[in-house]
This record gives C-alpha cells, structure tokens and sequence, in this order.
C-alpha cells in the first residue's frame, strides 16, 4: 500500500477518500540497551540498539495504520505525519503515531 506524506498522488487520481487512519506503537527500551547506549552517549557514536527500536515502533505503527486504511477500502494513504515521543518514567518507553487519509487512487 501506497503511503505518502503528501495531500496528492502524481499522476494518480484520487477516487474516493475513505477518512481518518492512524497507527499506533509503544515500545519500551531494554535496561541492558538502556546501559550501552548511555556509555555509547558518553563515547560518541550512534546506538544501534536504540536505532533498532524506533524502526521496530515505526513500522509497526505503519503496518497498523496501513491495515485499518485497508479494511476501509482505501489503497493508498496520503498525508501521513509521523509523531515520536518517549514516555513513561524517565523516558523509558518510546510512542510512535501515524495519522493520515485513507483513499482510493484509480
């Protein structure tokens, strides 16, 4: 399925707009993983571990929103607009939103 976080398709037409979609996914971030990336903070360099994690939070919330898109009839998804936050106490988990507008392209 199409996603996109542009208010058109090029070179498609939009047959139907079947509304609102959005996905959600909270995750929390393991205490070992907590611990190296804190040291990799301090040393420099990228977490992979938390790297891991957000792309695990991002597509799942995609494949949720894509489903629910789906189940309305829709093909595609336009407006999509991502959304991170970390939540909890001291930040320990992470919250990613998807929203869009679940549509049918010709």
């Amino acid at each position: 399925m199409l996603v996109t976080t542009t208010n058109t398709v090029e070179g498609r037409k939009i047959t139907q707009y079947h509304g609102l979609v959005v996905g959600e996914a909270i995750l929390g971030a393991n205490i070992f993983r907590d611990v190296f990336a804190a040291v990799r903070d301090i040393v420099g360099g990228r977490s992979g571990a938390y790297e891991e994690v957000l792309n695990k939070a991002r597509q799942t919330a995609i494949g949720e929103m894509t489903e629910r898109a789906a189940r309305l009839g829709g093909n595609a998804v336009i407006g999509a607009d991502i959304d991170y936050e970390a939540i909890g106490t001291n930040g320990s988990m992470l919250m990613v939103t998807i929203a869009g507008t679940a549509i049918s392209l010709e």
